[in-house]
């Protein structure tokens, strides 16, 4: 029995229209439409600008099942065309078929290009309808400004619940007028592979593991050079002199893996990915557990990464493992991405030890990023929807400098930075000490500034946070806790201001936490996965 069909559901008119790169950027385009199962073969009709000599490129279609339709994807893949070239095309059957559309295909010598880069622009309500009409214009005004636009990259939540169709019919409303001509890389984010058992009552969240939906409407759209196991949603794609990674939200390991080898084959001046999940996060309560440490040494053979996530934005300094550098020669430079469709951001921002620039986003706003590559610099533009300029920067890496000038922290004491932040006036006049290179800290102060529970008794410091708790005691190596006793390879001591320092190995294995030092600056870098807000119960 047929399934009614629902708002925007799929008709014998071909919809859903997206056109995008799988295969050399000169030479090749992939088109991409949805019909219902009426219709059961498709093609495009395509000629190069001033030519009335058309060509027919058959394409390849599977049936999409989703929750509340059925319909047929179509790819058909454009081959042997001219570099530098605008050409028109149309697609569909004998029947029914689409207007005709343009796109262009990349230069020869891509010497210079420009691209727009968004995130987060999911949309969840009406939850039967999404209405994405103010990124539609969003995007439409920014191509304006920018008509020399190659290509739109994504770093995730493109939806809101993407393993519900009528979320992926909603954003491809927003991309009407718009995918026909540009092409539009989209990277997953947690919400792009995100569902319920019940929707309408958002009941039963679950995750997709791959991302079942995107894979199914997007498996020719994409190239598919992604790892063995999470194909459609990891994928790569040159343009000029420009390496592109689409990263997912599955599957660490192998893709740490997978990275690690492409990159170390790719032959391009700069290294660009999208990774929904930020490394150099702005949450104040978030964590980057999801990329770090698992997939720290791929990471960290990009020039430029895109996160979003979080819906506000930082640039961070050059980062290669904890440390700071000021040339980009020497780390990463992380963008996460504010968000591009008036979504204020639900954890609340705040600038962080690794921020070279940085704007918390929580007006009633949007964002895209207006990347130009010329060569072997990169200018970076952030700009709200309003025209103002959160951040510009241009990456040059002939001369090894980032501009504006500004230079990565160094501290002449070792600071504690929690989850990013430093702990300021908390910790004004107790810093870290290193004894015979093991490295302490007065973690009564850490816990009291994130919101722990701390009791300071005669010679003992009791901790409490993230259902954890230790009571340590001065000269001793023997710790109280929640699950026994447990010795520590090295004493308590009282050290600045009476405060009782505690060996930093094994105390902090206690919360399940994780701590790094980093040498060139100067600071002691404490995460925890939970991205729960702790505070102290008031009696």
């Amino acid at each position: 029995m047929n399934k009614p069909k629902p708002v925007r559901g799929s008709t014998p008119q071909p919809d859903h229209i997206m056109v995008t790169f799988n295969g050399d950027a000169r030479t090749c385009m992939a088109v991409t439409w949805r019909t219902d199962v009426s219709v059961t073969s498709g093609y495009v009709t395509v000629r190069e600008d001033g030519s009335g000599e058309t060509r027919r490129v058959d394409a390849v279609t599977e049936p999409f099942e989703s929750d509340i339709d059925s319909s047929h994807m179509f790819w058909a893949h454009l081959t042997d065309l001219k570099p530098g070239t605008r050409y028109y095309y149309t697609c569909g059957d004998e029947t029914h078929r689409s207007k005709e559309y343009d796109f262009r295909t990349q230069p020869e010598n891509a010497e210079k290009f420009k691209f727009l880069v968004v995130s987060d622009q999911q949309k969840g309500d009406p939850f039967e309808c999404p209405d994405y009409s103010h990124f539609q214009q969003l995007m439409l005004d920014f191509l304006a400004r920018n008509p020399d636009t190659a290509f739109i990259f994504t770093a995730g939540d493109n939806t809101d619940c993407g393993q519900h169709e009528v979320q992926w019919n909603g954003a491809f409303s927003g991309l009407a007028g718009i995918a026909e001509h540009v092409p539009v890389m989209m990277t997953i984010g947690n919400h792009d592979n995100r569902g319920f058992r019940d929707y309408a009552k958002g009941e039963g969240r679950f995750y997709a593991e791959p991302a079942e939906y995107f894979a199914k409407q997007f498996k020719g759209s994409y190239p598919d050079n992604g790892p063995k196991n999470w194909k459609t949603e990891n994928y790569t794609f040159d343009y000029g002199n420009a390496h592109f990674v689409s990263i997912g939200v599955n599957g660490q390991d192998e893709v740490n893996d997978w990275l690690i080898d492409e990159l170390n084959r790719c032959d391009k001046l700069w290294k660009i990915s999208a990774s929904h999940f930020p490394v150099c996060y702005t949450g104040s309560n978030l964590q980057n557990y999801d990329v770090f440490p698992v997939m720290t040494e791929s990471i960290e053979m990009f020039d430029l990464m895109f996160s979003g996530h979080e819906h506000s934005y930082g640039r961070s300094f050059p980062r290669r493992r904890e440390e700071l550098f000021d040339h980009p020669s020497q780390g990463t430079v992380h963008i996460t991405l504010g968000n591009s469709n008036q979504n204020p951001p639900g954890t609340r921002a705040l600038p962080k030890v690794w921020h070279n620039a940085f704007y918390t986003m929580e007006e009633q706003t949007s964002m895209v990023a207006v990347c130009e590559i010329e060569g072997d610099r990169l200018t970076l533009t952030c700009m709200l929807e309003d025209g103002r300029i959160a951040d510009r920067c241009v990456i040059d890496k002939g001369r090894d400098v980032i501009e504006p000038y500004a230079l990565a922290p160094k501290f002449n004491r070792t600071r504690m930075m929690y989850k990013g932040a430093d702990l300021g006036l908390c910790q004004a006049d107790t810093p870290c000490e290193e004894k015979d290179g093991v490295w302490y800290a007065p973690l009564a102060i850490l816990f009291s500034y994130f919101g722990g529970t701390v009791e300071k008794r005669r010679n003992q410091v009791y901790l409490e946070a993230y259902k954890h708790s230790a009571l340590f005691t001065e000269g001793s190596t023997k710790v109280e806790t929640d699950q026994g006793a447990v010795e520590l390879a090295h004493p308590v001591y009282r050290g600045a201001r009476g405060q009782l320092y505690i060996p930093l190995d094994g105390a902090l294995d206690l919360f399940e936490m994780r701590w790094s030092y980093a040498k060139r600056n100067n600071f002691i870098l404490i995460e925890h996965e939970s991205e729960d807000r702790p505070v102290p119960v008031q009696p």
